[in-house]
């Protein structure tokens, strides 16, 4: 069962659970610790738990992330227009984002520097900084699965010496160039 957070006027969130008044940052981490909420109007009971959690997200550190040129044609954009916006592109780019990081996530074991590029900042920022002609353009299907198969007793052995020796070319080359100030 959801914990009940009802929104006064002053903008005031009072946790019903704890029967005590909690600020916007202490909601936050309630959901992030994995609680589910119901915002709802002290007054008319209205739910108030989408518009809530929007200012959750768009008060946060991840509103940097979103250009000033993007949320400018967000605000331009009719409702109907920028309902489909977020319901096909938004969530078809998060789809595909969490498909490529499960697949970083399987072949990690094997290549251990696969799920650097997917920290959630740079994911993000990746998602907008597309160009504004480009949103009307479907995003492409999530690639498939990695095709499981058994490494070769042999094989990780190799690839990490491989490795090691591409890292030992790499500090040799680094070495040998001088550093700029």
């Amino acid at each position: 069962m959801p914990l009940v957070i009802k929104k006064y006027s002053n903008r005031r969130l009072y946790d019903t659970e704890e029967s005590r008044y909690i600020t916007l940052d202490e909601l936050t981490e309630r959901i992030r610790a994995g609680a589910d909420v119901r915002v709802v109007d002290a007054k008319t009971g209205d739910d108030l738990t989408q518009a809530t959690l929007t200012q959750v997200i768009l008060e946060g550190p991840a509103a940097k992330l979103l250009p000033v040129p993007l949320l400018t044609q967000l605000v331009r954009m009719q409702d109907d227009a920028l309902g489909e916006f977020f319901g096909r592109y938004v969530s078809a780019t998060l789809e595909l984002y969490l498909t490529a990081k499960q697949g970083a996530q399987a072949v990690s074991p094997y290549f251990p520097f696969a799920t650097m590029p997917f920290s959630a900042g740079n994911a993000l920022a990746r998602l907008f900084t597309q160009q504004p002609g480009s949103w009307d353009v479907a995003p492409p299907p999530p690639p498939p699965p990695p095709a499981r198969r058994e490494p070769e007793p042999s094989a990780p052995s190799e690839d990490f010496a491989s490795l090691r020796r591409e890292l030992d070319e790499l500090k040799r080359s680094l070495e040998k160039k001088p550093r700029r100030r």
